[in-house]
């Protein structure tokens, strides 16, 4: 199949009018655009994050937000409405701007500002930030203003976190101290509650109550022999009328004598030895021996001596009575020691039973204070190293954002490229245009070459005669399309200058426009 270049260049010349219209509509836009686009200059800064001048391992920072995650924050906290109001309206950003609503004074700002960050494994972490302005001294000045806003979060963030994170340890030492005071004096009031019955004397008392249980035994024993001795007084006396077994005076017999003094050192042998000692059952069977032939030496002498003893009873008597008082005495003594002792073992066992209870309760309050030591010890330990990350931060020893390259003015401006969009108006102007004669030959289905007749009737002509206009026709079809292409290149650049002037620079229409497309 051949392509027949007359054919399609015919079409072309018959529809040029559409190309033309298509084409100068284009080149007014783009040259009304070229010409009014006022200049906008762009400014940059290069921040970098710096690791802490002092390692991790000799002092560990108190911030240790992520690097990336720190840019963003700052990020965020620049392009807060109240920042971007503040900073346009301070450097006077936008012509016109007391008119303008806050609303589109940000969108205007945020649009205008362009902020990349840079990080990676093993890679420096750089942070960008760059402003369009129809001025190079505004632009500088607001990325100067940026630079300086995100300088001072910087260092407001991890200053803060630094002392919020020292104060928050102080109060928590402060208040484990306090604890532990309260803890303390919790002890010390049981301990005082129950000083008789605490675990650490608890040995003492169990050698305490052997000693007063072998005290308590010896005093029953003296009792009990003080109780038999009364009982022989009284028996001899009985027996023979007399009691000078008590040797008193040097009267009696040897033997009786001898008794008297056995019984004596008996006496003195029970208050420090048992019944079971040696010693002490030597004198015992002495003493028995002895009460045997003191007994009968008495009833011997009684048959002799009778009337003497009728004489002498009533002094006997009154003899029986003091030393059988005294012994009464002696032995109320040792029953009201024999009290004393049994009302101490008492109160000495029921401590002994309670210390069990006693040493629980206070192991848990002993327990308790160990954990609030241990917090205690932690929280100091903490508070030390947040003390050395506070100060680090103070002196601008740790992790921090410096500034690589400052913006400056720029020489020329970074946009409009007018050539570029002269250009492409151009070439968008060839591509409508081209685009509007092949729509509209795809929309004619009539007749136009003998080639159709060929093919849709099956007849072959001929000859093919043109349409021939007058030269009428071709002034006035030439009049129409010169005109229609003189209107649409006045008309077109009118309509953007009062769309400029009116409503909207073309620059801000062009930026919202583009912001909806994108959106």
């Amino acid at each position: 199949m051949t392509i027949d270049l007359k054919y399609y260049l015919a079409i072309f010349r018959r529809r040029f009018h559409y190309f033309a219209l298509a084409l100068v509509a284009v080149l007014a836009v783009a040259g009304t655009a070229a010409l009014k686009l006022p200049p906008t200059y762009t400014s940059q800064a290069r921040l970098l994050l710096e690791s802490p001048q002092i390692p991790n391992s000799l002092a560990a920072p108190t911030v240790n937000t992520a690097a990336l995650e720190q840019l963003q924050i700052f990020e965020q906290r620049l392009m807060t409405r109240q920042n971007l109001l503040e900073v346009a309206r301070r450097f006077q950003v936008f012509s016109g701007i007391a008119t303008m609503t806050p609303d589109r004074i940000v969108d205007a700002m945020r649009d205008s500002t362009q902020i990349r960050n840079s990080t990676g494994r093993d890679q420096a972490t750089t942070m960008s930030i760059a402003f369009s302005a129809r001025s190079a001294s505004t632009a500088a000045a607001v990325v100067n203003e940026y630079v300086t806003r995100i300088l001072n979060f910087s260092a407001s963030m991890r200053t803060n976190q630094a002392q919020q994170t020292l104060q928050f340890f102080k109060q928590e030492v402060d208040r484990l101290s306090t604890s532990l005071n309260a803890q303390s004096a919790k002890i010390l009031s049981f301990q005082n509650q129950h000083r008789g019955a605490l675990p650490s004397t608890l040995d003492f008392r169990m050698t305490e109550q052997s000693s007063l249980r072998e005290r308590l035994s010896s005093v029953q024993r003296q009792i009990a022999d003080l109780k038999d001795q009364k009982q022989r007084l009284v028996a001899i006396f009985n027996a023979t009328g007399g009691v000078s077994t008590t040797g008193s005076g040097g009267q009696g017999s040897p033997e009786a004598q001898h008794l008297a003094g056995l019984q004596a050192q008996l006496s003195q042998a029970l208050a420090v030895l048992s019944e079971s000692n040696p010693k002490v059952v030597m004198l015992k069977a002495q003493i028995a021996q002895l009460e045997k032939t003191v007994t009968q030496q008495s009833a011997a002498a009684s048959t002799a001596t009778s009337g003497v003893v009728n004489s002498a009873s009533a002094a006997q008597k009154a003899m029986l009575e003091i030393q059988t008082a005294q012994i009464d005495g002696r032995i109320t003594q040792l029953e009201n020691q024999e009290a004393e002792l049994t009302k101490t073992l008492s109160e000495l066992g029921k401590s002994i039973d309670e210390t069990a209870d006693n040493k629980i309760a206070l192991d848990a309050l002993e327990r308790d204070y160990d954990n609030i030591q241990s917090q205690y010890n932690a929280a100091s330990v903490r508070l030390s190293q947040a003390s050395t990350g506070e100060r680090i931060e103070a002196l601008s020893k740790g992790q921090r954002l410096a500034v690589l390259d400052p913006a400056t003015a720029p020489d020329q401006p970074s946009k409009p490229d007018r050539r570029k969009i002269i250009l492409l108006g151009l070439l968008g102007g060839i591509a409508l245009g081209a685009g509007l004669i092949v729509l509209r030959e795809m929309l004619d289905t009539s007749l136009r070459r003998p080639a159709d007749l060929t093919s849709l009737l099956g007849v072959t002509p001929l000859v093919a005669i043109p349409y021939i206009r007058t030269p009428g026709e071709t002034i006035r079809r030439r009049a129409i399309t010169f005109g229609a292409l003189a209107l649409v290149a006045v008309v077109v650049p009118l309509g953007m200058w009062a769309i400029d002037t009116y409503y909207m620079p073309l620059d801000l229409l062009a930026a919202k426009i583009q912001t909806k497309l994108g959106g």
